[in-house]
């Protein structure tokens, strides 16, 4: 696993360099005579603020950067970058009160089991993990249903995804329908997977027509 934390800071070319291995699983090195390939298959999970004073987006309006700054900020991760990165999840900042108080949240154990659960489904039905479906094997393992399939192609051309990034959502979808224990993607699901495709959130404010 490789964490990146404050994800914009990094430089562009360090940045763009996880572009090979995230897609491929490798990276390939060549020099003058040579190439050698090394296996670089890993889970990337990385933290950003949605602008350099981290208050872009606050309900309280307390965001201090100019008019601009936090498109500019964000936009510091590429189109190709961001069509690799499966989830795209925005944390929104947590108030006092659900801190300190005493509500429990799902215990790590209960979640755990609901995974494994997941992956002995995908194991089960193509004896691979969902993440590792692209194409054919994909779209099969989806079993989308003809309104289903109108669903997910609104969606793609509602966020103007790339190939890549069709395929992202409709790998997603299918991980959350094995979570939920269904055996094909519904609407519901296309949905969901379609929030964690935006990283702007629009999916909140924008319908499909």
């Amino acid at each position: 696993m490789l964490f990146l934390d404050e994800l914009p800071e990094f430089s562009r070319d360090v940045l763009e360099a996880l572009r090979q291995p995230l897609e491929d699983g490798h990276v390939s090195i060549a020099r003058v005579g040579r190439a050698t390939r090394f296996p670089a298959r890993f889970q990337l999970v990385a933290a950003m603020n949605p602008c350099p004073c981290g208050m872009a987006g606050d309900p309280d309006g307390s965001c201090t950067c100019s008019p601009g700054v936090p498109e500019r900020y964000t936009g510091r991760i590429s189109g190709p970058l961001r069509d690799r990165i499966d989830l795209w999840v925005t944390m929104p900042r947590v108030p006092p009160l659900e801190i300190v108080g005493s509500r429990s949240p799902e215990s790590s154990a209960v979640v755990a089991a609901r995974i494994a659960a997941a992956r002995s489904i995908q194991l089960g039905r193509q004896g691979r993990l969902n993440g590792r479906l692209a194409g054919r094997a994909l779209r099969a393992a989806s079993g989308l249903s003809p309104a289903a399939r109108v669903r997910a192609i609104a969606l793609a051309e509602l966020e103007a995804l790339s190939g890549r990034g069709t395929e992202r959502l409709l790998r997603v979808a299918r991980t959350i329908a094995d979570l939920a224990g269904d055996a094909a993607v519904a609407e519901a699901h296309l949905d969901e997977a379609a929030r964690f495709r935006s990283p702007t959130s629009r999916l909140r404010t924008r319908e499909v027509g």
